[in-house]
């Protein structure tokens, strides 16, 4: 690895990590091509007031940033084991890591008083649209405010509930998920650094490690944190915090392995097939071929509306099929040229059990 790659990069490994991104997963599957009956199995598991519990707060937390300052080995017991050692106000600050100070204080606030005004909603939905949220809709950057609210009136209260339904989780399924994941983990991290120690630009490795993430934006400054997430595959899962680092989990699922235990077919092959299978997607493609194409400019091809393209896009991506490069103008795609091959030679293990 060369000086300049070797400085930027600091690598780190965790289930801690995929604790949060599963629990993310398991409550909106369609992200990651999820069965939605069997998410829902997992869900039921778990008794109804800590279900009733998740279902509120998973899409309000990202806890990623807090996880990266834990003591290794970032287990999920450790992260556990960690938050209990917090008080309520801190316990739930560990969980919305960096927030504006501004919104620190406006959610102490709330506490303090057990109450919210319209002017802390109007203000909190402000910096939510300005922010992470701002690709949602203000209806539901509005309600996503009120929720966020809600958590700090009874700030105690609802530390204490939210450790108690992670707990559930935890005892429910994901102590047994973390056995099984935690060799593919170890080994994506040995095969990362491998990569990184052959190349000498970041923006390639990061490229190769999520299968299809083209970096263009301007994160020369940074220190990037690398991490596998099983979860997280094929996805790039990346958390902002401290103006000069980023954290980017990369997935760790190899592609001849289901994210549903037990599972034959491997999700690389059904989404690759499925997405073939598509006759508007194979119109992307061919189009993708010629050229890189923002979804604007595919929904005038194809005369669909951006909403459609996108949809589409999203199932090439997850299908590992399309490179999306990341710019500050916005997202531009292009076809991986090795993809079409790697999902000929999958099938190919698949069915006949060869490697030709």
């Amino acid at each position: 690895m060369s000086p300049s790659l070797e400085q930027r990069i600091e690598w780190d490994i965790g289930t801690a990590y995929d604790f949060f991104i599963s629990l993310w997963a398991l409550h909106e599957p369609k992200h990651l091509g999820l069965r939605g009956s069997w998410a829902a199995g997992v869900r039921s598991r778990l008794p109804g007031p800590e279900r009733d519990v998740l279902q509120q707060v998973t899409s309000l937390v990202w806890p990623l940033a807090w996880v990266y300052t834990l003591p290794a080995p970032k287990t999920a017991r450790t992260a556990l084991d960690t938050l209990h050692t917090l008080h309520g106000p801190e316990r739930l600050l560990a969980l919305m890591p960096n927030a504006p100070d501004s919104i620190v204080s406006l959610w102490r606030g709330v506490a303090e008083r057990g109450v919210w005004t319209a002017a802390e909603h109007q203000e909190l939905a402000e910096v939510m649209g300005g922010g992470d949220w701002k690709k949602r809709s203000p209806v539901t950057v509005r309600k996503a405010a009120e929720d966020f609210l809600g958590l700090w009136i009874d700030p105690v209260g609802t530390a204490d509930s939210i450790l108690s339904a992670y707990e559930c989780y935890y005892d429910a399924f994901f102590a047994e998920e973390e056995a099984r994941i935690r060799p593919a983990l170890e080994a994506a991290l040995a095969r990362a650094q491998a990569q990184a120690r052959s190349l000498d630009r970041w923006d390639e490795l990061l490229e190769e490690l999520s299968q299809g993430v083209r970096v263009a934006k301007d994160w020369e400054e940074k220190t990037l944190i690398l991490a596998p997430s099983y979860w997280g595959t094929p996805l790039a899962v990346m958390a902002y915090f401290e103006p000069s680092k980023l954290l980017f989990l990369f997935g760790a699922r190899p592609a001849d392995e289901s994210l549903i235990p037990g599972d034959v077919v491997p999700d690389a092959l059904y989404q690759a097939l499925k997405a073939l299978a598509d006759p508007t997607r194979l119109r992307i493609l061919r189009y993708l071929t010629d050229e890189p194409l923002t979804p604007a400019e595919l929904a005038r091809r194809l005369r669909l509306r951006a909403p459609t393209v996108i949809h589409h896009l999203d199932a090439l991506r997850l299908a590992r099929l399309v490179i999306v490069a990341l710019d500050t103008e916005g997202k531009r795609y292009a076809v991986r040229p090795e993809a079409i091959d790697a999902v000929f030679k999958l099938l190919n293990q698949f069915v006949v059990g060869r490697d030709e």
